[in-house]
């Protein structure tokens, strides 16, 4: 059964960390709340946890009041980002912190507790490490020991609040990838709150876009990066060129370049083109001259800062590191460049979207 969220509203004084959120967790999912510091996501998760509450709204699972149920007794297991081990406390301890405290009636045996504690630190490989303390271990270790005290008390609901934020990059992609395989092997219900875009989009079954307390978007990671609902999604997830367009005789355009018959026909007088920087064409038939300034490499892929003279504006464009030996590009030369793919939003907080492509053009009403 989905955990529904309905209408959470919640305020600091004049601060509205949360504006009418509605939400639905499928089981087994894993989602990522993925936003700028401030948009909500931390006060949604602290709700989930029971740590908080909203000023309005609710939260049904399986037919029962979610929000009403105190915190032990949700079957939640939270996981912070700065770990909150004790530190007096052996690994072991710790791992077994959630279990030792539980209500005499519903606490297992010493027997119990030392077997279920083994093997959660054999599952996230701190096996043979549990006598010792938090301050011998590294930081990813010591994230592993926060993971195996969460799944200690056989948590229904997962929340991980940030939970690679203190680590290096490194170790951040050797965990992360775990934790999607650990989920996968403990059928989870997961929800992952982070500001680093790539992790959400590789761990993720969805991504729920965060900004303002508001969600702007809820969907699969390509279709986030692929087809933004809104332009602060285009802006906020990956890198993009914003392309001004004007009306001119019925049609948008961006100087010589022109997408096609918009599907709001004489509104609105402007709008913006969000074009990726691997959806940036060189060497097209149609679009603008522009001179290649500098080239950047970064490793598989070549990263091209083009200046466009009559957009009055500087492009980015991706291609394979490989293709630059291949086209003979260079800093300095002049080029010729088009979008091949770009999503169109009006000016002025008008509605829709306008997805369009180069052979094939199809609206989207927001």
């Amino acid at each position: 059964m989905a955990l529904e969220l309905s209408h959470l509203t919640r305020r600091f004084a004049d601060f509205v960390a949360l504006d009418d959120v509605s939400l639905a967790i499928a089981p087994g999912e894993f989602l990522a709340l993925l936003g700028p510091s401030g948009s909500g996501k931390t006060t949604l998760l602290r709700i989930l946890a029971g740590l908080d509450y909203p000023d309005a709204g609710a939260a049904q699972l399986d037919g029962r009041d979610f929000l009403a149920a105190p915190a032990r007794t949700r079957k939640v297991g939270l996981v912070f980002q700065h770990y909150a081990l004790f530190r007096h406390l052996t690994v072991a301890e710790n791992v077994a912190f959630g279990l030792r405290v539980r209500p005499w009636r519903s606490r297992p045996g010493r027997a119990e507790i030392a077997e279920r504690v083994e093997t959660l630190l054999q599952r996230v490989q701190l096996g043979g490490l549990g006598k010792r303390y938090p301050t011998q271990l590294s930081g990813g270790q010591r994230q592993r020991v926060a993971l195996a005290r969460a799944l200690a008390v056989e948590p229904d609901l997962l929340l991980l609040d940030e939970p690679f934020g203190a680590l290096d990059a490194q170790v951040r992609v050797t965990l992360r990838r775990w934790l999607r395989e650990l989920h996968e092997d403990l059928g989870l219900t997961t929800v992952f709150v982070t500001h680093d875009q790539e992790e959400a989009l590789e761990l993720a079954d969805r991504v729920a876009v965060m900004n303002r307390g508001r969600i702007e978007q809820v969907d699969a990671p390509d279709m986030v990066y692929q087809n933004p609902a809104t332009p602060f999604v285009c802006e906020f997830i990956g890198r993009v060129n914003r392309i001004p367009l004007t009306r001119n005789g019925g049609w948008l355009s961006a100087g010589t370049w022109q997408p096609g018959t918009d599907p709001w026909q004489a509104e609105p007088a402007s709008a913006s083109a969000y074009v990726r920087p691997e959806h940036l064409a060189l060497n097209a038939s149609q679009g603008w001259d522009a001179l290649l300034r500098h080239i950047y490499l970064a490793g598989s892929v070549a990263h091209l800062e083009l200046e466009v003279p009559l957009l009055s504006q500087t492009l980015e464009a991706d291609i394979a590191s490989d293709d630059l030996v291949r086209l003979g590009l260079r800093s300095g030369q002049s080029l010729r460049v088009a979008p091949r793919r770009a999503v169109i939003f009006p000016d002025g907080g008008g509605e829709g979207r306008w997805a369009w492509s180069a052979g094939a053009e199809w609206a989207i009403s927001a």
